[in-house]
């Protein structure tokens, strides 16, 4: 035992001695601190690198670069690649095509910000401190990501140093091994090649003349193939068919339209065209979010579609009075609720998908993640009545304090609850008119709700009457006029009671038994114009009932 833990100690401590020993090595070829990545020789199998070519700084490595491609010195083109992983005697044959690949890049691809991209050997970045690299020296730059099979490319330039010679800055390795693939990937499609090469020269903003001709060619394309499936899916929803076919049917045929929209523009643009990149960065974000929103759209409409057929969302059906009625209204307020949370949710799993797979990031100039600090506030700010408004709705929906067909009295007004949205409740007057209310609006004053618990409810007709006048002969003629109407409840609800007084009378209150909340408004006005009626009768027989007040003291009484 003691001989094996010995044996164990001295292979420990060779192991760190080979760790620490290949950690020295490694430091001795790249040492700490130094602002470029040390190399033994650059682009030997090239030559010199002529004069005319400047790869001091990043920007004017990529303007060189792009100068020497544009008048064709190939060669010197490729003085701007590190051709570091390719054999000393194959350089000088793969380089110039490799430079051809990295300028169909730079055309098709890639949007060089040039204000970003800075004008010094360090490459540092003194415009910031909310920048990750703000201050410091730069030897590696990312310019961009390009798609590549199932995996996006980095596209970056280094600064690389070799033994004898100053640091400059070149394309870097990684990024030259996968050129040879990337320019087939994304070079001119056979139907460009067809075309005369008086089609394929510059036009203006850095366009081609072809694609100021395709560009609007490809929109109306995709516009017409949208068109051309909307109205094929409205024909087929015309047919004779099942109901629940018909619904999803038409549920599917906003998505479908998308979808083939953003197939055909995929189409289009990727196989048929090869656009530069000023016009890539603007379509190839649309397809990505095209695919993404039609697919979460079918989704949500399906799923309505469905819901639809199980449970009913109309508020007059819903404010019927009933066995079974209190559940419907629960159950569709909750199916409303969970349709809103998941509208939400799929929001936000779309939004992050757009991000990730689309980078809309560098395509649309927008770094929400890497700024997060001002534009999320921005957004935050702007968007805040949504939000409590989006809160609020689902806020009434778990608390149930107002459910989708219930009878309310709101802000004077009798409703019933037609719609709960997302940021705002839809209201339907006695008289049919709609009245729309925000929800925040809505959850913060209180309201009467005639149907919550028990639809049994009490209506109330006051009456101002002399202080002499006798009560009974209009409570005997209250009673007679509920014995003859239909729904009033059980007598044992009814009362004639006086209430109150002041200078002018006595106030006598006559309720009205309601078993139903959608009728109680009518009964309580029905029965108001019948006591009305039987008091002008009593008080023309010399009984007298109501008060004699000027129009001034009725004023002053009602205020």
């Amino acid at each position: 035992m003691p001989a094996l833990r010995f044996l164990s100690s001295v292979l420990r401590v060779a192991v760190f001695g080979l760790c620490l020993s290949w950690a020295a090595g490694a430091w001795a070829q790249s040492p700490a601190g130094e602002p470029w990545f040390a190399v033994e020789t650059l682009n030997e199998g090239l030559g010199p690198a002529p004069a005319s070519i400047d790869r001091a700084t990043p920007r004017s490595s990529l303007e060189s670069f792009i100068i020497q491609a544009r008048n064709g010195n190939w060669h010197a083109a490729a003085q701007m690649l590190d051709l570091s992983d390719i054999p000393k005697d194959q350089q000088r044959a793969q380089g110039p095509r490799l430079a051809h690949d990295f300028l169909t890049l730079l055309d098709r691809k890639i949007v060089i910000d040039w204000y970003a991209l800075r004008d010094r050997p360090d490459g540092l970045d003194e415009r910031g401190s909310d920048r990750v690299m703000a201050g410091e020296p730069r030897r590696s730059i990312l310019l961009w990501y390009v798609e590549y099979g199932d995996r996006p490319i980095p596209i970056r330039i280094n600064r690389v140093k070799p033994e004898d010679g100053d640091p400059v800055w070149v394309v870097s390795r990684q990024t030259v091994d996968n050129l040879p693939g990337l320019g087939e990937a994304y070079g001119p499609s056979d139907l460009e090649l067809m075309l005369p090469e008086v089609w394929r020269e510059p036009a203006f903003w850095g366009l081609r003349r072809w694609e100021t001709v395709a560009l609007p060619l490809v929109l109306v394309t995709t516009l017409l193939s949208g068109v051309l499936v909307h109205q094929l899916v409205t024909l087929l929803s015309r047919r004779r068919l099942r109901a629940t076919t018909r619904s999803l049917l038409i549920a599917s045929r906003g998505p479908a339209v998308l979808v083939v929209m953003t197939l055909a523009l995929a189409v289009l643009t990727q196989k048929v065209f090869t656009f530069s990149g000023r016009i890539d960065t603007l379509l190839s974000p649309l397809v990505v979010i095209g695919a993404v929103a039609s697919i979460l759209w079918f989704v949500v409409n399906i799923a309505d579609a469905i819901v639809s057929r199980l449970v009913s969302f109309d508020g007059a059906e819903l404010s019927e009075i009933g066995e079974g009625q209190e559940l419907r209204r629960e159950m569709a307020t909750r199916v409303s609720a969970i349709r809103r949370g998941m509208i939400v949710v799929i929001a936000m799993v779309g939004t992050g998908i757009v991000l990730k797979e689309a980078s809309v990031m560098q395509s649309l100039g927008i770094s929400l993640l890497a700024s997060a600090g001002t534009l999320t506030l921005i957004a935050a700010y702007a968007g805040r009545d949504i939000l409590s408004n989006i809160m609020a709705s689902l806020q009434i929906s778990i608390n149930q304090s107002a459910r989708i067909g219930d009878k309310i009295e709101y802000r004077g007004e009798l409703c019933s609850v037609e719609r709960i949205n997302f940021t705002f409740v839809q209201l339907r007057i006695w008289t049919g008119k709609r009245l729309v209310v925000p929800v925040v609006d809505f959850v913060s004053e209180p309201f009467e709700n005639w149907t919550m618990q028990e639809p049994f409810t009490l209506g109330e007709v006051t009456l101002r009457l002399r202080h002499d006048a006798d009560i009974e002969p209009l409570r005997q003629k209250y009673h007679a006029i509920l014995d003859g109407m239909e729904d009033t409840g059980e007598p044992d609800s009814r009362g004639c009671y006086v209430t109150d007084h002041d200078v002018f009378g006595q106030h006598v209150l006559f309720l009205v038994p309601c078993p139903n909340p959608n009728t109680a408004w009518a009964l309580t006005c029905e029965l108001r114009e019948r006591l009305l009626a039987e008091a002008r009768v009593i008080d023309r027989d010399g009984r007298a009932l109501f008060p004699e007040a000027t129009a001034s003291q009725e004023t002053s009484a009602a205020t």
